[in-house]
């Protein structure tokens, strides 16, 4: 199992990150579908004023680069990413077109 995380802005707006959040309470049935067949286990966001944390969990084949292709083919999958954009910002540092940035780890404790 892998674990990954990435980050995210959103519009530093009230109204529109109350409206992000509670489109999470009510994530389509078919965008969880299409999470789960590309091999996550468990996906959690965190946020902080306007800063999205991510965490992923997923089986050891899993790739970005399969679940990108994968979400091109998904016309659900494509209208959520389209209507995400309305509330969220790119990182600085992110490529055109690129939303949520893989993070590098830099601490680990294990108590195992």
């Amino acid at each position: 199992m892998n674990r990954f995380c990435l980050a995210l802005d959103l519009i530093d707006d009230p109204d529109l990150i109350s409206a992000y959040e509670q489109m999470h309470r009510q994530v389509w049935p078919e965008i969880k579908a299409s999470i789960l067949s590309s091999g996550i286990l468990s996906m959690e966001i965190y946020r902080v004023t306007n800063r999205l944390v991510m965490i992923i969990e997923a089986h050891a084949d899993f790739s970005f680069e399969k679940k990108a292709k994968m979400d091109e083919g998904n016309s659900k999958v494509q209208e959520w990413e389209e209507l995400m954009w309305k509330y969220q910002q790119a990182l600085p540092i992110a490529r055109p077109g690129e939303k949520w940035i893989l993070m590098d780890r830099i601490f680990e404790l294990h108590t195992l």
